[in-house]
This record gives C-alpha cells, sequence and structure tokens, in this order.
C-alpha cells in the first residue's frame, strides 16, 4: 500500500498543458495536495429520480445519459463513491478514470471528477481507453480504484459508471450497495482534510499496451497473417490497430475513429455483417469484432463463420490443457453457454461449470474454484493467467497467436472442434417488474418449461430468465434438433405472452 499521490511526477492538473510522455507514476517531493476544507458534502443536489429497484444492475450504473446519468447525479456518484471507498480501506491513491467515445462521456467525467477531488480523492483521468485499461492501471498504480464511463456495447445514447477496486477487479457488490444507500440519502459525510486534484494521464495508456504484449514475447509474430479488426468507433479505436500492427500484423481497420454518435451503431461484436463483408473482400485469414468499450470480442473466420465465446473458451482451454495450465480441466462459463460446447468439453476430459449471466458471477466461481479460464458466450473472455478481468484486445491477440502456431487457418481449428446445437433466443417485452422477477410463481409458464423440459430430455435444454438491463423475459431453448427448438420456444413464448404479459 502507497501513501495517497499529491502530485505524480511530471503531471499537471487537468486543463493545464502537459508536455512529454510522463513515465513515472510514484509522486515526488512531499507537496501538499489540495488546500484546508473542514469536512464538506454535496449531499442534497436532489431531482435525481432514482428508480425504485437497484441503481446498480449486472455491470454497474446504465442508463440514458441526460435522463437517468445527469451531471448533477455523476457528482453525487463520484463523492460518495470516494467516501465509500476510503472508509472501506480498500487502498490508497488516487481514482483511475476512463472513458469510451460516446458524446456524453466527458460530461460525466467531468462531473465524476467534481465529486471525487470534493471528498479528497485525486483524479487520474486517461481519457479514451478500453475497459481493461481501467482495471489493469487501477491495480499497477496501487491506486484507490478505478471508474469506468461506458455503456459498452449498447447505444450511442445510453452510457454507464462502472467501478473497479484497487486489486483491478469489479468493485463487489457489498461497497456497491453502500454506494447506492449514500445516494439514497443514508450516507454519512466524512470530514475530508483537502481538496483533491484531477491531472490528465493519457500516457498510461501505452503502459497498457506494453501489458498485452508482455506475456507473448519474445515469440511474438504475426507477420504473414492478414486481420480485420472492426473497432466499433469506440475504446478499441485507441490501440487495436496499434497492438497488432507492432505483432507483425497486416490489419484491416473497420471504423477506426472514435465517433460518440455512432459507437456499436450496425458494427463491432453485436453486428458482425461489416467484418464478415470485410473478410471476404480482402481474403483475410480472420477478423476480430470489439463491442464499445472492448472488455469483449467477437472472432469470425476465413469462411465468415462467427467464433464466439464458446468456441474461444474451447480453442485457448484445449492449449492451456494440453500444456498442463489448466486446473481441474475446468471452464466456467454461463447458463447461455451452447449445450454442443459442454458435450465436446466433457469429451476432451473437461468440466464446464455454468453461472448465472453475468462476468461478475463468472469471476465469482473461477475465484472459488481456482479456475484459470472462464466467460461468456457474448465474448467476455477471463483467462486469470494475464487478467482478473473480460479484455476484448487481450483474447484477440492470444487467439490470434494460437492460430499462428497451429497453422495459420482458424477455419480448421473450427472444423476440428465442435458444432453448435440449433439455439434460439426470444425476448417477450414485460412491463411489470414484480411479474417478469417472480415469473416462476405463474403456473401456466412452469407447466410450459416442464413440458419443453420433458419432451427434449438430455437432448436439450431452456432457459427463461428476466433481463438485468431491459423490460423483457428472455426465452432460450436449444436441442439437437432445430424443429424442437422452434416448436418448445414457440409454445413457451407463447405461454409468457398469455400470462406475464399483460
Amino acid at each position: 500500500m502507497v501513501s495517497t499521490p499529491v502530485r505524480p511526477a511530471g503531471t499537471v492538473p487537468a486543463g493545464q498543458q502537459s508536455n512529454g510522455d510522463h513515465a513515472a507514476l510514484t509522486p515526488s517531493g512531499a507537496e501538499a495536495s489540495g488546500r484546508e476544507l473542514s469536512g464538506r458534502s454535496i449531499s442534497g443536489l436532489g431531482g435525481f429520480n432514482l428508480p425504485p429497484g437497484p441503481l446498480f444492475g449486472t455491470d454497474g450504473i446504465r442508463g440514458k445519459a441526460g435522463d437517468l446519468l445527469t451531471a448533477p447525479l455523476a457528482m453525487e456518484i463520484g463523492y460518495w463513491a470516494g467516501q465509500v471507498m476510503q472508509a472501506e480501506g480498500l487502498a490508497e491513491g488516487p481514482v483511475i478514470l476512463g472513458q469510451d467515445s460516446r458524446t456524453s462521456g466527458h460530461m460525466l467525467a467531468t462531473a465524476l471528477s467534481a465529486g471525487l477531488t470534493s471528498a479528497g480523492i485525486d483524479v487520474w483521468h486517461i481519457g479514451l481507453c478500453p475497459t481493461p485499461a481501467v482495471a489493469y492501471l487501477a491495480e499497477s498504480c496501487q491506486a484507490l480504484g478505478g471508474i469506468m464511463i461506458s455503456a459498452s456495447h449498447n447505444p450511442p445514447a445510453d452510457n454507464g459508471i462502472k467501478f473497479f477496486g484497487g486489486d483491478g477487479t469489479k468493485l463487489n457488490g457489498g461497497v456497491q450497495g453502500k454506494i447506492e444507500a449514500a445516494l439514497r440519502g443514508l450516507g454519512q459525510t466524512t470530514a475530508t482534510a483537502t481538496w483533491g486534484q484531477c491531472y490528465y494521464r493519457p500516457e498510461l495508456v501505452n503502459r497498457y499496451a506494453s501489458f498485452l504484449h508482455e506475456p507473448l514475447m519474445p515469440g511474438l509474430n504475426l507477420a504473414g497473417m492478414k486481420i480485420v479488426l472492426d473497432m466499433a468507433w469506440g475504446s478499441a479505436t485507441r490501440l487495436a490497430e496499434q497492438v497488432f500492427v507492432d505483432a507483425g500484423a497486416e490489419v484491416i481497420a473497420l471504423h477506426g475513429a472514435p465517433d460518440g454518435d455512432r459507437i456499436n451503431v450496425d458494427c463491432g461484436s453485436t453486428h458482425l455483417g461489416p467484418i464478415k463483408a470485410a473478410i471476404q473482400a480482402h481474403g483475410a485469414d480472420l477478423g476480430f469484432a470489439f463491442d464499445g468499450d472492448a472488455d469483449r470480442v467477437m472472432a469470425v473466420d476465413a469462411r465468415g463463420r462467427v467464433v464466439d465465446g464458446d468456441y474461444i473458451l474451447y480453442l485457448w482451454g484445449k492449449r492451456l490443457q494440453e500444456q498442463g495450465r489448466l486446473p481441474n480441466q475446468t471452464l466456467v462459463s454461463t447458463v447461455m453457454a451452447n449445450l454442443g460446447f459442454e458435450r465436446a468439453w466433457e469429451t476432451l476430459g473437461g468440466t464446464l461449470v455454468r453461472t448465472q449471466v453475468g462476468d461478475q458471477h463468472v469471476f465469482s466461481e473461477m475465484v472459488n474454484r481456482g479456475a484459470k479460464l472462464g466467460g461468456e458466450q457474448s465474448g467476455h473472455i477471463l483467462c486469470h493467467h494475464y487478467s482478473l478481468t473480460g479484455d476484448g484486445i487481450l483474447t484477440a491477440l492470444h487467439l490470434a497467436t494460437l492460430v499462428q502456431s497451429l497453422g495459420g487457418s482458424l477455419a480448421a481449428l473450427v472444423d476440428d472442434s465442435f458444432v453448435t446445437y440449433p439455439q434460439k433466443l426470444q425476448n417477450v417485452m414485460v412491463t411489470e417488474r414484480d411479474r417478469r422477477l417472480n415469473w416462476q410463481a405463474c403456473d401456466p409458464v412452469c407447466q410450459a418449461v416442464a413440458a419443453a423440459e420433458q419432451a427434449m430430455g438430455s437432448e436439450g435444454r431452456v432457459l427463461v430468465r428476466p433481463s438485468g438491463t431491459e423490460p423483457v423475459i428472455r426465452v432460450m431453448v436449444e436441442a439437437i434438433d432445430a424443429g424442437l427448438v422452434d416448436r418448445w420456444t414457440q409454445h413457451i413464448v407463447q405461454a409468457v405472452s398469455q400470462h406475464l404479459a399483460v
């Protein structure tokens, strides 16, 4: 643990011009930070119209900018986050603050910084960056924590605030609960002795870029590979192309400039049409599509086939298994993982452990079991050999290296892996929150699910769950036969629509 940095060597407060790339992270001298303050609270701004349900969702606080996420609320969030994190004694040091390219990001960053500095905390604002850069720098800079302003794969009008502890992991639910309680008027101000300062530190992202390469050195060489990168107008535009070029690859860049009005729009990991077309047009070996904050990635092979998180976990897991680096031959994924993937992994002698949807659940189970590799079908992959958080660029770099070492064809590796079971996911709008969360109290819906499970037996499965981010119930059915999938999806969706969506 280090003392709270007062002014890192070579930095200046945000708003003043800085010259050069300042590499030092350790404060020098004993200059006092800020000016004396005899206790201060910015509580009481009011008018937030907080939702009656939990403010923190599966990945921080998320909502429409200017609606839920306003500057006054962001200032309060910053202040109370600072108060709670200091009271918890999580660490000492600054808060690392990053953002994706959304146009509302600067507004929220300024407000969060004002709140944090009002709580006596220094802020190191690194600007546009991937979410995992904030996590990495929070740990490596011995910071109090990190905050990322991003709504991930959501549309441009949305935004979000994600929190990390000083160890680089997502802030745990207990601490988040205390921040939320304070925002709802149950917080107690602790007098602070100083104002914090905000420093603009974009050069720190270069340290994160070096971290991505280090585990693969000195043998990292992607020469001869032609790779398409879809950066979704978002965080990956800061460094993804350069990371792959420095590794020797020929890169075709799509949506490669930051554009907050177009982030995730018909591109990136949730819209794979552009990258499929580019791979075909350029005769590329493979491609990687990132989401808005680059913490997840979807791959596409030379034939235009989607290589999602299930395939990535299988291929990377098999390599770690062969190297004797996969404890208990265990992978951790979610209830969304395809049954074909699970069956294939079991054939290799492995075990697939399923959790609820959400990377925090995957992370928790990995820690509990001592597992080293886990993730989600959506492309959010955690490999604890290298990082404690999901990292799209790191995952893409390791998968490209694996492909290169095994002959250079991702398509061939997919051919030799497994065939996914047909799977259908359908959303049903259920506006009443209690109906969504307590759907299992509805006998007709439960009966429809039971009938489907009995009919499919071990050759299929059903998943019904309320969304954590939208007013919908998600119905997923998968089976070895597509006809069964269509039939039972329709049967369950009809029951949900008739008995819950009223």
